[in-house]
């Protein structure tokens, strides 16, 4: 049994303790445990909008634990962790964008516990730094309980549909990586031309 499936074995609280822990310090994203679970209740509306609530409500209160131990031990994390390159695109962030910068952390590829331990570190006001995350990470999980739990089927009913029209399918695969492109070099370069004006 591998340690998705033990944890697949207690259901929502499964997903809960996985998401808030991975918020905190453990590195299996909720995600891999959460689609699974979207899967098996496609057609029951009440229990996807109860697991994007439980995975999303554990993530925050798991980013505040997060918060707390930035505080305290943030950047023997940072380094223990191997994330130092993190740090500057979230100083950048933060200093250009404010809350903003927040959300867009909190739907980034940067680890989520790596946003809380980096608040903690700058003594972030909690308040913005909440609401902030949560509406990034509703929407993260939200977008994939649409797309899996209430519109499983049309959702493949639509990727059918793309499949059978290639020249469709080709255009709309040719814009998407043009801006999967370029979001990675705007990703990749935030913050470098203040590093290289500063040097």
């Amino acid at each position: 049994m591998t340690i998705l499936e033990a944890f697949e074995v207690f259901g929502p609280a499964s997903l809960f303790i996985l998401s808030f822990t991975e918020a905190i310090v453990q590195p299996i994203p909720p995600d891999l445990l959460y689609i699974p679970m979207l899967v098996n209740a496609i057609g029951d509306t009440p229990l996807v909008v109860w697991l994007w609530l439980v995975v999303t409500v554990a993530s925050v209160l798991g980013s505040l634990v997060g918060y707390w131990i930035g505080d305290r031990w943030g950047t023997s994390l940072m380094k223990r962790f191997g994330q130092e390159k993190h740090l500057g695109k979230l100083e950048h962030l933060t200093a250009e964008y404010g809350q903003i910068g927040i959300f867009i952390a909190a739907f980034s590829p940067i680890p989520y516990k790596v946003l809380g331990w980096m608040a903690g570190m700058g003594k972030m006001a909690k308040k913005p730094f909440i609401l902030a995350g949560l509406l990034g990470r509703s929407l993260r999980f939200g977008l994939e309980a649409i797309l899996i739990g209430l519109y499983g089927e049309q959702a493949f009913d639509a990727m059918m549909w793309f499949l059978d029209r290639e020249i469709l399918l080709a255009v709309v695969c040719i814009i998407g990586f043009l801006v999967a492109w370029y979001l990675w070099q705007w990703w990749s370069n935030l913050g470098k031309e203040e590093s290289t004006s500063g040097g």
